[in-house]
């Protein structure tokens, strides 16, 4: 086994959430590998830990064994010695021995965080620190906190009986930062977490557990390798854990874009399949289907994916239920796809398309429910799932006359939906094969990492249990860099350099040869190295060396031939260029035939200006943004401890709005704030005996009829899960000019409000697109101008009473809970009936955008308003001369108090 492996191996066992060790820095440190344990200290853990554990089974659990084996770890298993105190002198920690680092008692250290406005101080229970390393104040530096909770606290739970809502891991964090120590070990006997609080980063968290340090000795190795006083004191300050994490934290972002890159070309194998299966119906599949619809329906897929995999990880789908376990879980599914490749060879499973059946299958279930004797499973619907968005996909066509032109009409829906999903029966099934499914998933599931020195790659498993809603965002920074697009010549995919990978025309190649016989003319042609150059950002010895390459063997040459559709003149056209083409997942040259769909960098990331955002800007951001409106006394300057957290009723009235969300990362952070204060809220009230519980019920938005009423007993995690649900049905709006990104942020705040047993939250109303820069006010609409004065020309009454009807509708849906799939549906009928009342005003809104949108003069555009508002008021037809005029193309204005009257 190499040494890399090695690392792989002891880092898929970890419990890993944010960045941590990367494969490079640990080869490089660790170049041995992790350090043995001596038997016999391995065998006293063990006698150690069934102690601890025996007692904890008992009746009563004896509060000093548990101290006991926690001390018993620090002293045997890291060396850092806690029976020891500390002599203390005016405040400043002095350890005993001036030579040896001491773990010494906390309390009597002036390291304590205050928490004013929850009304609480953070300490440790030890400390790590060293008489020769001096802090700013000349104490010693402090290197790590350690902290001991009850076995019963779960570290990435609130602290039982505490009004303060944060978890014990977030807690950490804060203890950390508020003293400037960057490491923090967390520990309840049974899970033992280092929190890492880097400055500026986001933090991570990393978990040991004592019953897989018995099962996997790997894991204890790894524990004391990386915790021991050694790795504090005895090593160069380069290769201390600090130093080690910091080199990590510059390979990171290497991390994140190789999964970026790879869900990028799971995208690219989605759309060649479909395309292909287009072709094989004659083209029948995808008529009248834009290409950026194909698009955003691979990338949908994705998204599906990414949402599954969460689900399972996390115990919110029925993993462990035979059925759903071995017929629709996407985990499974992987597993089942590789032991057939590793059996009978990858190519096989280009025989089958069972696999898309599957997952069709696993959409539809979790999109509509299951309700059999044998399997139950919540309906969630929402748009993500819905198998109508996207019938070609499960091989049916589009329904135009169903979602097409007549949907925002007035009276479109005079009652409410049944009770059921609509799913579009398959015409026929979409042949996916097995192969392209395999690799979806795999791009998902397992990180790619290259070897150092050249030695090939390792396959890294990713843990969704503890997904990080920000590297999702990071994916889709990815994705919305590109598009699909058909083309009408013969393309070619050129190697690139890591950030690029160009597709240029065969045609625009040959431009450069043809005036010259011989091609070899190439290898010297400084204007086409020069293209090439800039096309792929690959230097010029480099692409004379592709140019240059001898001509292929019979097997790629018939590798080539293939991909050309076995035309042999296209071949020779091609085999000039063959090294520089690129080679595809399945290791096949990139070659795409004319008329064929292929993915491709786009512009849309830039016209958008859309931007991964991590969490350790949002954080901050969020919470000194919010916090004068969370609190009474900020904005008048008080001091934290005069701080008073508002009402339960005023936190829910707040609407918080991105004006560009792109993934939603900073709503995602406004709902986990927003929803721990609000849990507090509710503790703070039903401990005031002025507030009764049936009150406090009503303002969480129950009613005492068909939904249960707020429960005083549910624990703390479902009552914060029930705070993020409310405060997203509540509170949070977004706006954004690319459909993928409002997508995108309905995921980010699913997987964040996600209840088991309950469906998706209700978030079309308030995450919408739109460009949010570009619309009009309702005076201008009265007015009919952009100044927004003058006579009164269009609506007047008519309006006041259009948005009334409105805001009752969309009040309506905030305070109606989702208990059931019933609820959501009700929910889009209401948003349907405030839709078509608003869908003539916001037609007027775009014409009236459209009479100054254009290279009219003046007195043309006001001759075209006129024409406009006789169309807007009266219906009149307008001019066919002034039509072209009032197109917007892609522009689409968001007029803010039509799409959001009720704020």
């Amino acid at each position: 086994m190499s040494i890399a492996h090695h690392h792989i191996e002891w880092l898929s066992l970890l419990d890993i959430s944010g960045p941590f060790l990367s494969l490079p820095v640990l080869v490089e440190a660790l170049p041995q590998g992790l350090e043995a344990i001596e038997p016999g200290k391995l065998q006293r853990l063990r006698a150690a830990y069934h102690e601890w554990q025996d007692n904890q089974q008992g009746v009563r659990a004896d509060p000093a064994i548990h101290r006991a084996w926690v001390e018993w770890v620090l002293n045997e298993l890291l060396e850092f010695d806690t029976h020891h105190p500390a002599n203390c002198a005016n405040g400043v920690l002095r350890p005993i021995c001036d030579e040896m680092p001491t773990l010494a008692s906390e309390p009597a250290t002036p390291l304590r965080v205050t928490m004013a406005e929850h009304g609480e101080t953070l300490s440790a229970d030890w400390l790590i620190a060293h008489p020769s390393l001096k802090a700013s104040n000349g104490s010693p530096a402090v290197r790590l906190l350690v902290q001991m909770v009850p076995p019963t606290q779960e570290l990435d739970k609130p602290l039982a009986g505490s009004r303060w809502q944060a978890s014990l891991a977030s807690r950490m964090v804060d203890l950390l930062r508020g003293s400037g120590v960057r490491l923090g070990l967390l520990t309840n006997g049974e899970r033992w977490m280092l929190v890492d609080a880097a400055p500026g980063q986001t933090s991570a968290f990393v978990s040991w557990y004592g019953q897989l340090w018995l099962d996997e000795p790997l894991t204890v190795r790894a524990f004391v390798t990386l915790l021991r006083k050694q790795r504090f004191f005895g090593r160069p300050q380069n290769e201390t854990i600090e130093a080690l994490l910091s080199q990590s934290a510059s390979n990171q972002q290497d991390v994140t874009d190789q999964l970026g890159l790879q869900v990028r070309h799971a995208v690219e194998l989605l759309v060649q399949a479909i395309d292909r299966a287009d072709q094989e119906q004659a083209g029948a599949l995808l008529t009248g289907i834009p290409e950026s619809e194909l698009y955003q329906a691979a990338v949908t897929v994705m998204m599906r994916l990414v949402f599954l995999l969460s689900a399972e990880e996390r115990g919110l789908l029925p993993l462990n239920d035979p059925i759903y376990g071995q017929h629709y879980a996407v985990a499974t599914l992987q597993e089942q796809l590789r032991t057939v490749a590793d059996q009978q060879g990858e190519e096989v499973l280009e025989y089958r398309s069972d696999a898309w059946q599957r997952l069709l299958a696993t959409f539809r279930a979790v999109h509509g429910g299951i309700y059999h004797d044998r399997l139950l499973l919540t309906a969630y619907g929402g748009g993500l799932f819905d198998p109508g968005r996207f019938p070609f996909l499960e091989g049916s066509k589009a329904d135009k006359e169903k979602g097409g032109k007549g949907e925002g009409e007035k009276g479109r829906m005079e009652t409410p939906p049944p009770a059921t999903c609509n799913l579009p029966p398959a015409t026929r099934p979409l042949h996916i094969d097995n192969r392209t499914v395999l690799h979806l998933l795999e791009a998902l599931q397992y990180l790619r990492t290259s070897l150092p020195g050249g030695g090939g790659s390792e396959r890294r498993r990713l843990s969704f249990r503890a997904l990080d809603i920000e590297q999702i965002g990071h994916v889709y920074e990815g994705l919305l860099d590109h598009t699909a697009r058909r083309t009408t010549e013969t393309v070619l995919g050129l190697v690139g350099s890591k950030d690029r990978e160009p597709e240029v025309s065969l045609a625009k190649l040959e431009s450069y040869l043809s005036q010259h016989a011989d091609s070899q003319f190439a290898i010297h042609n400084s204007q086409l190295l020069t293209f090439l150059k800039e096309e792929t950002n690959r230097s010029e010895s480099t692409l004379q060396k592709a140019l240059a390459a001898k001509a292929p063997e019979e097997s790629e040459k018939a590798r080539l031939l293939s991909a050309c559709n076995n035309n042999p003149e296209l071949l020779q056209r091609i085999l000039p260029w063959h090294g520089l083409i690129r080679r595809d997942d399945y290791e096949r040259p990139v070659i795409i035939n004319a008329g064929s769909v292929y993915v491709t960098a786009g512009s849309e990331r830039r016209a958008t200006g859309t931007h991964y955002t991590p969490r350790s800007l949002t954080e901050p951001i969020v919470q000194h943004t919010l916090e004068p409106l969370v609190y009474c006394g900020p904005a008048e300057g008080k001091p934290r401890s005069e701080w008073q957290l508002r009402t339960s009723e005023a936190l829910l009235a707040l609407k918080i709005c991105d004006m560009a969300m792109g993934s939603g990362a900073f709503l995602v952070q406004v709902c986990r704030y927003l929803s721990e204060r609000l849990v507090e809220a509710w503790e703070e009230e039903i401990r005031d005996t002025r507030y009764e519980i049936r009150k406090v019920g009503q303002r969480a938005g129950m009613t005492a009829t068909r939904h249960s009423p707020f429960a005083i007993e549910m624990d703390a995690e479902e009552r914060l899960t029930l705070a993020r649900r409310l405060i997203a049905d509540r509170c949070l709006y977004g706006v954004d000019k690319n459909p993928l990104a409002v997508e995108m942020a309905k995921l980010s705040l699913w997987l964040v409000t996600m209840d088991q047993g309950k469906p998706f939250t209700f978030l079309d109303h308030a995450l919408k697109c739109g460009d949010s820069l570009v619309g009009v006010t309702l005076d201008q609409l009265r007015c009919w101008n952009l100044e927004g004065s003058g006579q009164r020309q269009f609506g007047t009454l008519t309006i006041e009473n259009d948005i009334q009807r409105m805001i009752a509708l969309r009040r309506e849906i905030e305070t109606l809970p989702v208990i059931d799939i019933r609820d959501q549906q009700v929910k889009a009928w209401k948003l349907a009936q405030a839709e078509a009342i608003a869908h003539d005003l916001k037609s007027a809104g775009n014409m009236l955008i459209a009479s100054y949108y254009n290279q009219l003069s003046k007195q043309e555009q006001f001759t075209l308003r006129s024409a406009l508002l006789s169309a807007a008021r009266d219906g009149a037809d307008v001019e066919a001369r002034w039509l072209q005029h009032a197109d917007l193309g892609d522009l689409q204005p968001f007029h803010w108090e039509l799409e959001f009257p009720e704020v």
